[in-house]
């Protein structure tokens, strides 16, 4: 954890502790996906560098941060995304973002993070890289 950590609204405390561990030290901003209609549970889909969301309420979908421009066939290179599932059979999450930050305040890294809304657990289900600036529009786009 980082003292200059920020924790958005919303987030329930078991994950934003969690995804506050995950920042390798680096200080970092939790926010909560939130559907348009309200909603705050989700079936996500997820590999390795991307997400996309799909509220349980209304069945609006979401691309987390910049997975949209990354989410074709070619760019999954044999990493095709998969249903997040808890071990305990769960398959409907509750979601938040940590955006890790550089020294200059944009975003380095994005950790996709899921509770589980059937059991609790908490877990990293997609960590990717930043590598361009600017990154601002990221930190709207849970």
């Amino acid at each position: 954890m980082h003292v200059d950590d920020e924790v958005g609204e919303g987030v329930p405390a078991e994950l934003a502790a969690f995804l506050r561990g995950a920042g390798d030290g680096r200080p970092v901003r939790v926010a909560a996906s939130v559907c348009g209609c309200g909603g705050r549970v989700f079936f996500v889909l997820v590999n390795a560098s991307g997400a996309e969301r799909e509220c349980s309420g209304c069945g609006s979908r979401a691309f987390i941060a910049d997975s949209g421009e990354y989410w074709d066939e070619e760019s999954w290179e044999g990493d095709e995304p998969g249903m997040a599932g808890c071990p305990c059979g769960g398959e409907e999450f509750e979601a938040a973002v940590a955006f890790s930050l550089g020294d200059d305040g944009s975003v380095r890294w994005v950790t996709v993070g899921l509770r589980c809304a059937r059991d609790g657990f908490c877990g990293v289900y997609a960590d990717w890289k930043i590598d361009y600036t600017p990154t601002d529009h990221l930190l709207t786009m849970v």
